[in-house]
C-alpha cells in the first residue's frame, strides 16, 4: 500500500468530509481542505492542528461548480503543501424532489454541484497528477448510482452514476496506459449524516463507525468498492439485478 501523505479533500466543512479530515489527521497526515464555507474550514483547521500539532492544514473556499476556480485552488493548495498525493473528491449535494413537481431548481442544483462540479474537480487533480505521474484520486459516488432510484432521490443517484462511469473510464484508461495514477469509485451506502437525515433504512450505519470504514478502504487504494462492506458487499450486487418491486425495499 502506497503512503499519501498530503490529502485534499472537498467537501470538508461538514459529513464525512469533516470526518475523513479528522482520521488522516490524527494519522499525522497533512491537509487540504475545501468547501464553499470559509469560516467553518478556519474552524476544523484550528480543531485539527490542537490535536495534532505536527501537520499542515491549508484550507480554501471554492464552489465546485467554478471550473476556473477549482483549477487556481487546487493549484495553490498543492503549492502550499509542497505537492498533493491524493485528491478525495466528495463535495456533493443531496437536494431533489420528483421530477417535474415544481423544484426542478434542486434538481439543477444537485447535478450542477455532483456532475459538473466531480468534473471540475477531476480535470484539475488529474492536471496535477499527470504533471509528476502518480498519486490516488478519489471519486466519492453512492449505492444510488447502482439503480435508478425513486421520487428525492432520483436526481442524486442518477448524478452519482455519471461520477461512478466516470471513475471507471478514468481507471481504464490510466490502466491500459500502465500510469501509476490510481484511481478509485467508492460508493458509501446509508452512513447517517445531514444528506441522509431524512432517509429511513434498517441499513443505516452510523458515523463514526461509517466514517473508519471510509477511511479505511480508500487507504487500501482499491479500484471499486462499497462502504461499509456490511451489508453493502451483499446488498449492491442485489440492486442491479432483482425485479424492481422487490430491489426498491433496499433503498
Amino acid at each position: 500500500m502506497t503512503e499519501r501523505n498530503t490529502i485534499l479533500i472537498t467537501g470538508a466543512s461538514s459529513g464525512l468530509g469533516q470526518g475523513m479530515a479528522r482520521r488522516w489527521a490524527a494519522q499525522g497526515k497533512n491537509l487540504a481542505l475545501c468547501a464553499r464555507r470559509l469560516d467553518l474550514l478556519a474552524t476544523l483547521r484550528n480543531e485539527l492542528i490542537a490535536a495534532n500539532p505536527s501537520i499542515q492544514v491549508a484550507v480554501r473556499a471554492v464552489d465546485v461548480t467554478d471550473g476556473d476556480a477549482v483549477e487556481q485552488v487546487f493549484g495553490e493548495l498543492d503549492d502550499e503543501l509542497g505537492g498533493i498525493d491524493r485528491f478525495v473528491l466528495n463535495a456533493g449535494l443531496g437536494k431533489g424532489a420528483s421530477i417535474g413537481t415544481g423544484k426542478a431548481h434542486a434538481n439543477r442544483e444537485t447535478t450542477m454541484v455532483n456532475a459538473v462540479g466531480t468534473l471540475n474537480q477531476a480535470e484539475a487533480a488529474m492536471a496535477l497528477l499527470r504533471e509528476r505521474g502518480e498519486g490516488h484520486v478519489v471519486f466519492i459516488s453512492s449505492v444510488s448510482s447502482l439503480r435508478g432510484m425513486p421520487k428525492a432521490q432520483n436526481t442524486y443517484g442518477a448524478t452519482k452514476a455519471f461520477v461512478s462511469s466516470l471513475a471507471q473510464g478514468l481507471y481504464a484508461e490510466l490502466d491500459s496506459a500502465g500510469s501509476r495514477i490510481k484511481v478509485t469509485d467508492i460508493l458509501p451506502g446509508y452512513i447517517r449524516t445531514d444528506i441522509n437525515r431524512s432517509v429511513k433504512t434498517s441499513l443505516m450505519t452510523e458515523f463514526e463507525p461509517g466514517v473508519d470504514a471510509l477511511v479505511k478502504t480508500i487507504d487500501s487504494e482499491p479500484v471499486r468498492a462499497l462502504v461499509p462492506a456490511k451489508p453493502w458487499k451483499a446488498v449492491g450486487p442485489l440492486l442491479t439485478t432483482l425485479p424492481e418491486k422487490i430491489s426498491r425495499r433496499f433503498v
